[in-house]
């Protein structure tokens, strides 16, 4: 078995958690798998993985297998996108990991970058602030779009590059009988914490900001219906009698429904920066270098914005 398969194998494997889907992730059988990783262990005489009826994780080894696996499969990555890569035209992988709420301005960036770059194969993860964290400093992620303000962040290896402000929005069903001309265009969150409430569940970060702008308020909220997928706080309104506290980039997906309407926040006005994040020691490849710069573009920055901000009507 090729070493350098194996470690594409291994790696896999750690981004999965799990044989199946790693297997299929690489194209290959499950067996095939399983065989590439035992002919590792082989290869380097010490157990890597911890064997059980399920992947449970890799031995102390294994973990130093998996540093240097990803730090030689980026190398050789990097030299193929040297080698591929002429002057303005990158080639190549770039993989970007972002938060669930800012999946929607993510996808949008992705798809406006390989419109100008079409060499560039992007691939896009939803991922939870720790796992975009963990990801960046594992050298798994080129990139990661996620909340400022959360302390890892801080770290002197990673480098912020800003996006755009998150405001917040209720979302609820739009009111059958409304005095003509005086619809509300907006909610305290001292009247939302009186709602019942479909919210993010409380692993997430984003929970986090809304809890402690309810507690701000001297409210505290026991949500009807939690969960940890945003298109389900939609749903949840449209479906039931709940309503939902949303970021802005998250109404774009209420745009097929009409008998919605979002309802601006107010007192306090909440504001939380969203920006790419990149691990400083990552030396950039030709395309995390344009995405990058297309990250900084004054006229993507103007749609991000936009994009963040109140979608409807």
């Amino acid at each position: 078995m090729n070493l350098f398969v194996s470690l594409r194998y291994l790696i896999a494997l750690d981004d999965h958690r799990h044989f199946g889907r790693a297997a299929l992730a690489c194209h290959v059988t499950q067996p095939a798998l399983s065989n590439a990783l035992r002919a590792l262990e082989a290869n380097f005489g010490t157990s890597i993985v911890k064997r059980g009826r399920n992947f449970a994780g890799f031995t102390p080894e294994g973990e130093r297998v998996l540093v240097s696996a990803r730090r030689i499969v980026r190398e050789q990555e990097l030299l193929r996108q040297d080698l591929e890569s002429r002057a303005g035209k990158p080639q190549g992988q770039l993989l970007i990991g972002a938060v669930p709420t800012a999946m929607p301005i993510a996808a949008r960036f992705a798809a406006m970058l390989q419109e100008a770059h079409p060499g560039i194969e992007v691939t896009l993860r939803s991922l939870s602030s720790i796992e975009l964290e963990t990801g960046l400093e594992s050298l798994a992620l080129d990139m990661g779009l996620g909340y400022v303000e959360r302390g890892d962040t801080g770290s002197a290896h990673l480098r912020v590059v800003p996006q755009y402000t998150e405001h917040y929005y209720l979302l609820r069903r739009r009111p059958e009988a409304q005095p003509l001309g005086h619809a509300r265009t907006d909610m305290t969150w001292a009247e939302a914490a009186s709602l019942r409430l479909c919210l993010l569940s409380a692993e997430m970060h984003n929970r986090t900001i809304v809890d402690r702008a309810f507690r701000s308020v001297g409210c505290q909220v026991n949500p009807a219906i939690e969960t940890n997928s945003p298109m389900t706080l939609v749903l949840g309104v449209v479906a039931g009698r709940v309503c939902s506290v949303l970021p802005g980039a998250l109404l774009e997906i209420t745009r097929g429904y009409p008998d919605l309407e979002a309802l601006a926040l107010t007192e306090p006005l909440v504001e939380v920066p969203i920006a790419f994040l990149v691990h400083e020691t990552n030396r950039p490849s030709r395309t995390l270098e344009a995405a990058l710069a297309f990250a900084q573009d004054p006229v993507w920055l103007g749609q991000a914005a936009r994009h963040a901000g109140r979608l409807l009507a």
